[in-house]
């Protein structure tokens, strides 16, 4: 597979960075995918308190934005500040703000999916985006001593011995793993850790709720989000547009905190069973290779009456207050070489195979576009 880098600079999958001074008044208007998964709804349920979410990547620099969830985390690799506080590329930092960024008031400022949940920052990967499985497999492992209960790998890496074990430690310590399918043109098939059964593989759509075109598609995919044209934190109080599935996975992982926060006592197989269980169908019946078990519904993976695994039914039961994602807004394996880990932020280009149910929930119409 050709590497992914975090600093591509061809037009689909390099970055925007813009100015602050710009734009902390208009960031949260740019955030589409807000609106597209009622997060203000779902904000009324689970903030994400109490949760901690890992993220082993380029570092995690002290935005404005985020610094207040940013805890103190570990350097895996030489070369950052000792504490993972420290970002030369931007990608960690983006992934970070999507899950937990609590802007400013009077909503200024970028908003993250659990905007009280906590970030565990790990630098493992420099700033060229090629990292070492190795040191990844060192990052999982850090992250459950750290008693995470989310670790979001927005990564593709090879399936080594190390990185299998870790993967495995993660899932006995019941914590949330949560990693990026890949992404198009250069992927072929789902990465690794993603395809790993117990880890949710996420997949990306667009604005209409599509399969995004950078989105790999595979049996092992689990669940698709929001990926294109996705506003998040950068460096030096900067802002950042990126696309990929990258991006996708840091909603999800977002998205499983505050589940996490709601339900402090559901195991993560129950996480992972209610993310899938209410996402709403997309293309043929049932789960499919590119939208897994559908679009992510947030306010309904929070709310509904979900059976717990051995007591699945047909179909589950949406709040009556709540309406699907899909309708109008309220506003791996050996395939990364020797080199092994890279980023798949490739910020703007840049799940697992956990199974679950054969849910049959059923969007009416596509999701809208939304327009920014």
């Amino acid at each position: 597979m050709t590497i992914y880098t975090a600093l591509a600079a061809d037009p689909l999958t390099s970055s925007l960075a813009i100015p602050s001074s710009d734009s902390s008044n208009r960031i949260r208007k740019d955030q589409w995918h807000l609106q597209f998964l009622r997060i203000t709804e779902a904000h009324k349920v689970s903030y994400g308190e109490g949760v901690v979410v890992a993220v082993p990547d380029t570092g995690v620099a002290p935005h404005p934005d985020l610094t207040a969830n940013l805890l103190p985390g570990i350097d895996i690799i030489p070369g950052g500040s000792g504490d993972g506080r420290q970002d030369t590329n931007s990608h960690g930092t983006c992934m970070a703000g999507i899950v937990a960024a609590h802007g400013r008031n009077n909503e200024v400022g970028a908003l993250g999916i659990a905007p009280r949940s906590k970030i565990l920052p790990i630098y493992d990967t420099p700033r060229d985006g090629l990292g070492s499985p190795a040191d990844l497999a060192r990052s999982i492992e850090y992250s459950v001593r750290k008693g995470a209960g989310v670790i979001s790998i927005s990564a593709a890496s090879s399936a080594t011995v190390e990185m299998q074990h870790a993967i495995k430690s993660a899932v006995a310590a019941n914590v949330t793993v949560v990693a990026a399918a890949g992404n198009l043109p250069r992927e072929s098939g789902v990465t690794y850790p993603a395809s790993e059964d117990a880890v949710i593989a996420v997949g990306g759509i667009d604005r209409e709720g599509n399969r995004a075109s950078i989105s790999v598609t595979g049996p092992e995919i689990d669940v698709v989000a929001p990926a294109v044209d996705i506003y998040c934190t950068g460096l030096n109080g900067r802002y950042r547009v990126s696309t990929g599935t990258s991006d996708a996975t840091a909603i999800v992982a977002g998205a499983a905190a505050l589940i996490r926060s709601k339900y402090p006592h559901l195991p993560a197989a129950e996480v992972a069973h209610r993310l899938t269980a209410t996402a709403v169908d997309k293309g043929p019946p049932g789960r499919d290779d590119e939208y897994g078990h559908g679009v992510l519904d947030i306010v309904a993976a929070l709310t509904a009456d979900v059976p717990p695994l051995g007591f699945e039914s047909s179909a589950v039961t949406p709040p009556a207050t709540s309406s699907p994602a899909a309708r109008a807004p309220d506003a791996g394996g050996d395939s990364t070489t020797a080199r092994g880990l890279v980023t798949l932020g490739v910020l703007v280009a840049a799940g697992g195979g956990y199974w679950v149910w054969r849910r049959r929930r059923h969007a009416d119409d596509p999701p809208p576009r939304i327009s920014r």
